[in-house]
C-alpha cells in the first residue's frame, strides 16, 4: 500500500490516505510515454493543408506553342509543374495524422505519468475543495495558498460543476474527471492536484 499526505486548502497536513500499488508506483517507461504523447498530439493534427495537382490548377489543355522550329525549349501544357502557377508535385493532400495504441500499451503510458509526478513531489492530495461561488478569484486563492502558481491539473468528481466553472479563466488550469486524464496533459501542467475521493477511482480506472 502507498501513503498519500491529506492537505487542505491552507495546505496543511489533515490526515493520510492509503493507495493500492500498480498506478502510482510503477517504474516508468520513457519509450511508452513519448509514443502516447506522439499519439495524442498526431490526433489533434486538422490535416487539412492542401494543394493543387496539374490536372486540377486552371489554364488551358492547349498546347502553348508548336513542338519543333520555336528555339524554344518543348512545352506540353502551361499547367506543367515546372511552370510559374502550375501544379504541384507531390503537395500535401487531406488526411487524418491520427492513430491509436494498444490499450494496454497506453495504460502503461497514463501510469507511467502518474508514478512520475509523485515520486517529483508535484502529486498533491486535497481534502476537499469548497468555493463560496463559482468564481474565478475564488480558485485563484485556494490555488496560492497551495502554492500552485504554474499550470496545474485538478481532478475532481462530476459532482464539482462549479469548479470547473471557475477554471475557465484560468490559463494554464484544467479541470478533468479521473476518467478524462491523459498522458499529455499530466506531463504538461507542473502539478497535478486530485481530490481525495477521486484517488481510488483513479486507482480503480487505470490499474
Amino acid at each position: 500500500m502507498l501513503t498519500f499526505e491529506v492537505l487542505d486548502e491552507q495546505k496543511r497536513r489533515v490526515d493520510s490516505i492509503e493507495i493500492g500499488t500498480g498506478v502510482f508506483d510503477v517504474e516508468p517507461s520513457p519509450e511508452v510515454v513519448h509514443s502516447a504523447v506522439v499519439m495524442q498530439r498526431a490526433s489533434t493534427r486538422q490535416g487539412t493543408a492542401s494543394t493543387l495537382g496539374r490536372g486540377e490548377v486552371r489554364g488551358s489543355g492547349r498546347k502553348p506553342w508548336k513542338q519543333k522550329h520555336t528555339g524554344r525549349a518543348r512545352a506540353g501544357s502551361i499547367r506543367s509543374p515546372i511552370w510559374r502557377h502550375g501544379g504541384i508535385v507531390f503537395g500535401p493532400r487531406p488526411r487524418k495524422y491520427g492513430f491509436s495504441l494498444p490499450q494496454k500499451m497506453y495504460r502503461v503510458a497514463l501510469q507511467s505519468a502518474l508514478a512520475s509526478k509523485r515520486s517529483s513531489g508535484e502529486l498533491l492530495v486535497l481534502s476537499g475543495l469548497s468555493l463560496p461561488e463559482a468564481k474565478t478569484r475564488h480558485l485563484v486563492k485556494v490555488l496560492t495558498q497551495l502554492g500552485l502558481t504554474g499550470k496545474t491539473l485538478i481532478v475532481v468528481g462530476e459532482e464539482f460543476p462549479d469548479v470547473m466553472r471557475a477554471a475557465r479563466n484560468l490559463r494554464g488550469v484544467k479541470v478533468v474527471h479521473p476518467q478524462e486524464l491523459n498522458v499529455y496533459d499530466i506531463l504538461w501542467h507542473d502539478a497535478l492536484l486530485v481530490l481525495r475521493d477521486q484517488m481510488p477511482k483513479i486507482q480503480e480506472l487505470w490499474l
